[in-house]
């Protein structure tokens, strides 16, 4: 059997994988940091393959895209399960897998992170902490927990110019997931961070228990 689907190389050592998670808020440079780390294993010569969300199409629908306008080539998969049908059909040529946006994923990628670490495998991993409410976001804390290394970016606070760790929506949809950039969602420090602009207190969204993003219209 292949030993790069095994974990272990020719000698019968297990191969050690390695989880690196990049979270932060949103214009903090979370897939300009992703995208470096991914060219620089290109660099080093080892097999790359990326990955995102099919609702995330802002940008580009073959590639991963950073707010200040770089990219990386990238397959959009509807759930987890495509992306392990997509993932599983190349492992064995593949070193380094990168994961743009995993908020969107539903828990059961933590278990497939997990698979993919076990058989030597590095994965990077770019998303959102908190929802625009400040709550944790999807599977990203998860990950987080089990990783071997969570770089936190911070953003630059639109309304102080403070180090900002929070994604303020702006308008007034109440919806988990309304995907945008700038115009739709500023970056704010704690201070000016208003999670319910346009609702008053008794007002306040409870959010749903969870996102199913596993079957596409």
């Amino acid at each position: 059997m292949n030993s790069s689907v095994t974990g272990r190389n020719e000698v019968g050592r297990s191969e050690v994988g390695r989880i690196e998670v990049i979270t932060g808020p949103m214009f903090s440079g979370k897939s300009e940091e992703l995208i470096r780390r991914l060219k620089r294993a290109r660099i080093a010569r080892q097999r790359v393959v990326c990955f995102k969300p099919d609702i995330d199409l802002r940008y580009h629908r073959t590639a991963i895209a950073s707010h200040s306008a770089q990219t990386h080539e990238a397959m959009t998969v509807a759930n987890v399960a495509r992306l392990r049908e997509a993932l599983y059909e190349q492992l064995p040529e593949v070193e380094v897998i990168g994961i743009d946006e995993a908020q969107f994923f539903d828990e059961s990628i933590v278990h497939l992170v997990g698979e993919l670490v076990h058989m030597g495998k590095r994965i990077l991993i770019a998303g959102l902490d908190t929802t625009f409410t400040g709550d944790p976001f999807g599977p990203i804390p998860a990950l987080m927990a089990i990783s071997d290394e969570v770089t936190k970016l911070s953003a630059v606070c639109i309304v102080c110019g403070a180090p900002a760790i929070h994604t303020q929506r702006l308008g007034a949809s109440r919806e988990l997931v309304v995907v945008g950039a700038a115009g739709v969602y500023e970056a704010r420090c704690r201070a000016c961070f208003r999670p319910y602009l346009n609702a008053p207190e008794n007002e306040q969204m409870e959010l749903p228990d969870a996102l199913d993003l596993s079957v596409t219209p």
